[in-house]
């Protein structure tokens, strides 16, 4: 699974909208469309924001291990 479906993923698991979660990370909404549909990757400041707000690894965010922690 690539980063944008894991991003995704937690998103819908947290029932966040794109827009709430976009503005939890001070980005725009149309970015995160973007990540979560694999047109673009996120910055790596990006990712640890998303990491740390989910508390998840970032090797399970990077879809490197299975275990979100």
């Amino acid at each position: 699974m690539d980063i944008g479906k894991r991003i995704k993923k937690l998103r819908k698991n947290s029932k966040l909208s794109q827009q709430e979660l976009a503005d939890i990370i001070k980005i725009k909404k149309t970015t995160l469309d973007f990540w979560e549909r694999g047109v673009k990757i996120p910055r790596i400041r990006n990712a640890i924001k998303i990491a740390d707000y989910f508390k998840v690894s970032m090797d399970y965010l990077l879809g490197i291990t299975k275990a979100p922690r």
